[in-house]
């Protein structure tokens, strides 16, 4: 993968995020012939193929011609392995009008997703300082829970799009209502913290979910985003944010090579 990146390669487990826009409702047909190519993809532990949201966070418009894949992967090789030579990233490069892909490192989460733990008991740990920052939210709500639910929608929505250091984000889902779940990126913890704990809009929800009970499953995992390619609604959003890997010599002084921001 080419872009902008951080060095963050390495061993161990790994996740990715790829977004797809299509020129036609054609690419729905996408959503039932890519799973058996996927379950068959060596190295690829856990996976979800996602439709998408109008909005920044969950809600009840669905963008039909884009769509999302998360996937964690047992190494870099197996990504490496799946973004070179898949048929299904083939077919994102000859058909898709736009695709954004972004690997990740994953840092912290708890809770399940299908009654799964995708990260394996990972242990917590802080990002570095200043570092961009990926989340992704996932719920399966209660159906008695689901007018609540939406109706808490729009106000945080207008919180997040007003939040500082909020750098993108996007509502995606495994089912229509039910099975919801957020994508967004940030650009620093300090960000994530403020909007998590101090905005009133997100905090009020979170405590009626609590209260009320309206989750039957949930999930929250933090990462590091160390590589980007592609566009998201036409710009690289993490553009300007992570830094290329160091060079011979810069490494061997000790420095970082930063990407300047207006660089592609």
């Amino acid at each position: 993968m080419t872009g902008t990146s951080t060095d963050l390669t390495g061993t161990g487990v790994i996740a990715s995020f790829h977004l797809l826009r299509y020129a036609n409702l054609d690419a729905m047909r996408h959503m039932a012939f890519d799973r058996p190519k996927l379950r068959a993809t060596p190295g690829l532990s856990f996976w979800r193929l996602l439709g998408t949201g109008r909005g920044r966070s969950m809600s009840l418009g669905a963008d039909l011609r884009r769509w999302a894949l998360f996937a964690v992967w047992d190494d870099e090789a197996a990504l490496d392995e799946f973004s070179a030579r898949s048929t299904v990233a083939n077919r994102w490069r000859a058909e898709a009008e736009e695709a954004w892909h972004v690997r990740l490192r994953p840092l912290s989460s708890r809770g399940r997703w299908g009654g799964r733990d995708p990260f394996n008991a990972l242990p917590n740990t802080h990002p570095p300082p200043d570092t961009p920052l990926a989340v992704l939210t996932r719920a399966s709500i209660r159906p008695r829970r689901l007018v609540a639910f939406y109706r808490a929608v729009p106000g945080v929505d207008r919180a997040l799009a007003e939040q500082d250091g909020c750098l993108a984000s996007i509502g995606i889902g495994e089912w229509p209502l039910a099975r919801q779940a957020t994508f967004s990126l940030w650009r620093d913890e300090t960000a994530i913290n403020r909007f998590a704990y101090q905005g009133d809009a997100h905090h009020d929800v979170i405590g009626r979910v609590r209260a009320h009970d309206w989750y039957s499953e949930e999930l929250f995992a933090r990462f590091v985003p160390y590589g980007s390619e592609g566009t998201w609604d036409g710009r690289d959003p993490l553009r300007g944010h992570l830094t290329t890997p160091p060079t011979a010599d810069a490494a061997r002084h000790g420095r970082r090579r930063t990407r300047p921001p207006d660089a592609g």
